[in-house]
């Protein structure tokens, strides 16, 4: 497990009004057992089927950002593919159920931004408005500043995937 102390620490509390810290680092390699559980606490469990293929996906990522209790515990993550000229593409930005609603993924998704600010293209997907998740997941974004691509004058296109849509 790779993970560094030095990066952007963030308080949380969690039910039980316990602080605790948050940092947030960049990470090169992965354990797969962790990597599993904070997927499946969400419920992603098409990746979660080959989570190994998640790894060597994770590990030739552009930027992988990692937030970690104090005590070393994967919480949350965001993943991009980049060229860092003209476009980053968020591919990944989950947070551990139980951590939900604590800033975790504002923080993530605001040092991504920061960190990209440059590129012309900041894209991101995420499930459609009417799938259970969908409300809240647009509102965050669009919290965030950012908006769909048919209200900039954009359409966004991609290859049909099947059995992908547990």
């Amino acid at each position: 497990m790779a993970w560094r102390r030095s990066g952007v620490r963030i308080p949380i509390a969690p039910p039980l009004r316990v602080v605790r810290v948050v940092i947030i680092a960049a990470e090169t390699s992965f354990d797969e057992a962790e990597i599993f559980h904070l997927y499946d606490s969400v419920g992603w469990t098409v990746w979660t089927r080959d989570i190994a293929k998640v790894c060597r996906a994770l590990a030739n990522s552009h930027l992988v950002l990692a937030a970690r209790t104090d005590d070393g515990r994967l919480v949350g993550l965001a993943r991009t593919v980049s060229d860092d000229e003209v476009v980053c593409y968020v591919q990944e930005l989950l947070v551990d159920k139980e951590f939900q609603g604590q800033g975790i993924g504002r923080r993530l998704l605001e040092q991504l931004m920061e960190r990209y600010a440059h590129c012309r293209y900041f894209v991101l997907t995420t499930d459609h408005e009417s799938t259970p998740d969908g409300p809240a997941n647009h509102a965050f974004y669009r919290r965030m500043g950012l908006v769909e691509h048919h209200e900039q004058g954009l359409s966004a296109f991609g290859r049909r995937v099947e059995g992908e849509n547990d």
